[in-house]
């Protein structure tokens, strides 16, 4: 069976087949046709991955897009590490109970425990990128021999 594939913000992600056993990421393209899809009274998540990696557990790498005056949930915590990328629209960003307006441009890293949300605030839906993990104990890869 064929990995299913992503690349997503710079980051590269692949997820064997569940019936291949725990999942393994491999470098590749996963296309939006490929995605999943929810809609929610508060827009659309289009999540490409979710799973375990060589190096993480819990990881998540999606899309979401949020309509005008709605947020995802209020600001939260979680033991993921997390960034978010505004694509598209405005809103306000919540960090460590400080609000401060959002952007298409802006970038978020939020560490496990630190408080963070965003609400859109605009007039047109805003789309962002979200990728979050926990890291595994484990050593980083040897290059392979021969490769540089």
């Amino acid at each position: 069976m064929r990995p299913s594939i992503v690349i997503l913000a710079g980051l590269v992600l692949a997820h064997s087949a569940a019936a291949e056993g725990p999942a393994t990421l491999e470098t590749g393209v996963r296309s939006s046709d490929a995605a999943t899809s929810e809609t929610h009274d508060w827009g659309r998540m289009l999540t490409y991955f979710a799973g375990t990696s060589y190096s993480s557990t819990d990881a998540l790498a999606a899309v979401a897009t949020i309509h005008p005056g709605m947020e995802i949930h209020p600001p939260h915590v979680h033991s993921e590490e997390e960034y978010l990328m505004v694509l598209e629209g405005t809103g306000t960003w919540s960090v460590q109970g400080q609000e401060f307006a959002a952007k298409a441009g802006d970038l978020l890293y939020a560490a496990p425990w630190d408080e963070h949300g965003i609400s859109n605030t605009g007039d047109v839906p805003l789309k962002f990128v979200v990728v979050k993990w926990n890291p595994n104990p484990v050593s980083p890869m040897a290059q392979p021999v021969g490769e540089e």
